[in-house]
């Protein structure tokens, strides 16, 4: 009993240590990290929010730029989780620092973890600092807040899981920008950010139920506002689905090392 007892108290410690430096990693620049997305939605809230929600009025019930808030607060989310994964574990993977964890009595499975928490921590941190520039251009006001907590979680790991994938199969820095650019990007901007989708046809809105990003942004929208295009258990269970089965695949690829040496 004593002796599993110090296995645990090893692997917490592993776990403390490795999301401990990947918060330390991103908070030590700020100014690269957590300022960027502020600008960025600021920039989207006064365009699209401001001056193009004028023209275009109410949607799903509310102001066009009430309606864009909780889907540029997760946009934030996404992409923060993702890129902060990405590049770190394939920096320590360049550095050939990751070996040394790879030798190390811990589990693979804490070795994620400990990746994964540190890209959760850094899409919580932007989307609480969009969160806070959204409440000088829209009332936040929270419809469920239990959904939202669960599902920017949820999200947050399921992509900061993705990100942890790219690394693993990425040979080169450039690699890291190819999935973002030409996966993340068309998925984020059209999983329901700017638009409802029941103003799409009937074969649009089949297809949108393919991409996994309408389902968090469905249901963090019904967080705030109560309103949502799908199902809400459905989209839970999706995005849980997801994340399991992102689980499964870097599980999978550490624990074979596959990937791991550049």
């Amino acid at each position: 009993m004593s002796q599993q007892m110090n296995m645990r108290s090893l692997y917490f410690t592993a776990f403390k240590s490795i999301i401990t430096k990947e918060i330390n990693r991103f908070t030590r620049i700020w100014v690269q990290t957590l300022v960027p997305p502020a600008i960025s939605m600021t920039l989207y809230f006064l365009i699209f929010g401001n001056l193009v929600g004028k023209r275009i009025g109410e949607m799903g019930g509310v102001s066009y730029m009430e309606f864009i808030a909780p889907g540029l607060i997760m946009m934030s989310v996404i992409t923060a989780s993702y890129s902060n994964v990405a590049s770190s574990f394939f920096s320590a993977k360049f550095q050939r620092n990751l070996e040394e964890l790879i030798v190390a009595p811990v589990p693979h499975y804490v070795m994620i973890a400990g990746y994964v928490g540190g890209g959760v921590a850094r899409g919580l941190c932007v989307g609480l600092i969009v969160t806070l520039v959204a409440m000088f251009f829209v009332d936040i006001s929270l419809h469920h807040a239990g959904l939202v907590a669960i599902t920017v979680l949820l999200t947050s790991i399921l992509f900061a899981l993705g990100g942890l994938i790219n690394a693993v199969f990425a040979k080169s820095y450039d690699d890291i920008s190819i999935v973002p650019t030409f996966v993340l990007t068309p998925l984020t901007y059209l999983g329901g950010v700017f638009y409802s989708l029941s103003l799409l046809p009937s074969f649009w809105q089949g297809v949108s139920q393919l991409n996994p990003v309408v389902y968090m942004i469905n249901v963090f929208r019904y967080g705030f506002l109560g309103y949502a295009d799908m199902s809400v258990p459905m989209s839970i269970a999706v995005m849980i689905s997801f994340c399991v089965g992102l689980w499964l695949v870097a599980y999978y690829l550490i624990s074979r090392g596959i990937g791991l040496r550049t």
